[in-house]
């Protein structure tokens, strides 16, 4: 590496923290942007590619596109962080700005169609992943180096907010711009991606401790192959095997998880006997790192894959109900879902602010409580529901998520060495990451299962009561429950995908009606019901669990710096002179 210096806040002045804070919530932003944003344009994309990804030999492209981002990002902070604690956290992060404006560009200038095409994006989603790694692995460590103890819960707060917010705001912007041109979805970011990327490497500088290091290789080798594995069993198991209607029995999925969580086992072996490990396990002797990050795990698993359900709820039922056609639900979905991103922006800040002042233990545990109810409303809530009671539970459900987020990441972040911020914010992203992935396999299933008991003898007796030959109406029928609800997720018309052929046969009313707004909403809306039940039970426990591992950590979330680093931060807050403040070192 490169000879770059490491300075003192003195140096850089009082206004270098909000200089921090504007560009790492920008990047932020944008990484959170672009983990949702092909949601809602994924059918735009397929379509513009020429892939039907509802055809099975399809299927695990339309998943890779949905989970790459996700499980990239959950593989690779933890490395990524430690090599901002090694090598400079704001050079690590001015790496990601770049590699993730690259990637956008390639994914933007995409002109291949097939196959080809589906391959070439999911690649360059896996870059855009790395890139988006590097920015979540190092922006919460530039964050606690440049500001002091007292002001860090509105600092990760804000930036919070933005990655939060961004996951939803993706949503709306991918259902602008992807039905004028999918290729704008990636093309946008990359303007702000060059602005960033510059204006991170003129204006961003090391201020905290180095550790330099060997990498510890084995341990990165046996947690990447382990939680890749885990990961990717996950993925499959939504998947139908034989006649199942998941793919948990699947010898494959079956050897993911088991050869994966063996390999994981290693790894824990692994790091307690090298000198530099990856994951500093010692780092879970300080009570609010440890309680923090199984808050921070609990409430991911509970709130991970509300999103995914709540598309599925508008797209597949609410919104067609209501007379939008199923081509305009993607937008529409992602417009009534707002009032989520309002409640977190309304919270997510007041609630850092407050947790500097008054702790965060009351506030994390309240906001998972809260959150926790709001998912007891949901399961009360009919499935043809008045849209302003769910936006009132959506509101209520963001508010929880914020009163949760800034509080409890301010605590994790206080409670660590000034030398492990960027592996510990790594550990941290790694949980959230991989519990997200864990929950999306989790909810799908639920429902999956739920839709697997009643649907297929209410579709067979829709159908044939409209026409349908019998043997077609038992063939589509007993179609795996997740074409179904990959359908509605994609917003296509789910019965004109799955009769295909079949409708040119039925008489023209008998088709129009099959394939109208009300046919399969209603169609779906009990065994739906079921499903939905279950998963957010699954959502309240966890959350429930979470709330009380928030009360557990350590009171107020003080920092662990020594007093001389603290008044180092505040001094250079109040622009002390160098000489009140450590020396700048040299970095190799």
């Amino acid at each position: 590496m490169a000879e770059r210096r490491t300075y003192s806040l003195a140096e850089l002045g009082p206004r270098y923290k909000w200089i921090a804070l504007s560009n790492t919530t920008l990047g932020m932003l944008i990484a959170t942007i672009n983990s949702s944003i092909v949601l809602i344009a994924l059918p735009d994309i397929f379509k513009g590619i020429g892939i039907n990804p509802l055809e099975p030999a399809n299927t695990s492209y339309l998943l890779w596109m949905i989970m790459g981002f996700l499980v990239v990002t959950a593989v690779l902070v933890v490395s990524f962080g430690r090599l901002g604690d090694m090598y400079g956290r704001a050079r690590m992060y001015n790496l990601g700005f770049a590699v993730f404006t690259i990637s956008s560009i390639f994914l933007a200038i995409t002109w291949f169609d097939g196959d080809a095409a589906a391959l070439w994006l999911i690649g360059w989603r896996i870059v855009q992943g790395i890139g988006g790694a590097f920015l979540m692995a190092n922006s919460s460590a530039i964050l606690t180096d440049a500001f002091p103890a007292n002001q860090r819960g509105l600092a990760l707060g804000m930036n919070g907010v933005a990655a939060i917010a961004g996951s939803f705001l993706g949503l709306v912007v991918g259902g602008v711009l992807a039905p004028v041109d999918w290729n704008l979805i990636f093309l946008v970011s990359v303007p702000f991606g060059v602005i960033g990327t510059i204006w991170a490497y003129v204006k961003l500088h090391d201020t905290g401790v180095r550790k330099h290091a060997k990498m510890d290789w084995w341990g990165n080798i046996t947690f990447a192959v382990g939680l890749i594995s885990v990961l990717v069993g996950i993925t499959y198991g939504i998947q139908p095997y034989g006649s199942s209607p998941t793919g948990w029995g699947s010898p494959m999925v079956l050897s993911c998880l088991i050869g994966g969580i063996a390999v994981l086992i290693a790894f824990v072996v692994i790091e307690t006997k090298v000198a530099n490990p990856l994951f500093r396990l010692s780092l879970f002797r300080i009570r609010s790192f440890t309680w923090g990050n199984l808050a921070n795990l609990t409430a991911s698993l509970g709130r991970g894959g509300l999103q995914f359900i709540l598309i599925i709820w508008l797209q597949g039922i609410w919104l067609p109900q209501h007379g939008y056609t199923f081509e305009q639900t993607p937008l529409w979905a992602g417009i009534y879902m707002l009032p989520m991103t309002v409640g977190f922006l309304l919270s997510a800040p007041t609630a850092g602010i407050l947790s500097d002042r008054i702790g965060s233990r009351l506030l994390a545990s309240s906001g998972l409580v809260i959150t926790a109810a709001t998912f007891l409303l949901l399961i009360l809530l009919p499935v043809n529901f008045n849209y302003w009671a769910f936006a009132a539970i959506l509101l209520i459900n963001g508010i929880g998520m914020g009163m949760f987020s800034s509080p409890n990441r301010a605590e994790v972040m206080n409670s660590l060495p000034a030398d492990a911020r960027g592996s510990g914010a790594g550990m941290m992203t790694t949980f959230q990451n991989a519990a997200m992935v864990l929950s999306i396999g989790f909810f799908f299933s639920l429902i999956i299962a739920g839709l697997s008991d009643n649907l297929p003898a209410a579709m067979f007796q829709g159908l044939t009561a409209h026409g349908v030959p019998t043997d077609a109406a038992n063939q589509v029928a007993h179609l795996p429950a997740v074409a179904v609800l990959f359908a509605a997720f994609l917003g296509y018309n789910p019965i004109q995908q799955l009769l295909g052929g079949q409708l040119g046969s039925l008489p023209p009313d008998q088709a129009s009606f099959l394939t109208g707004r009300s046919f399969f909403p209603n169609l779906i809306s009990g065994p739906f019901q079921d499903g939905l039940a279950v998963a957010f039970g699954f959502a309240i426990v966890v959350c429930l669990i979470g709330a009380v591992a928030s009360v557990l950590t350590k009171d107020k979330g003080k920092s662990s710096e020594s007093v001389g680093e603290e008044l180092a931060a505040v001094a250079g807050e109040s622009g002390a002179g160098p000489s009140e403040l450590v020396a700048p070192t040299s970095e190799r």
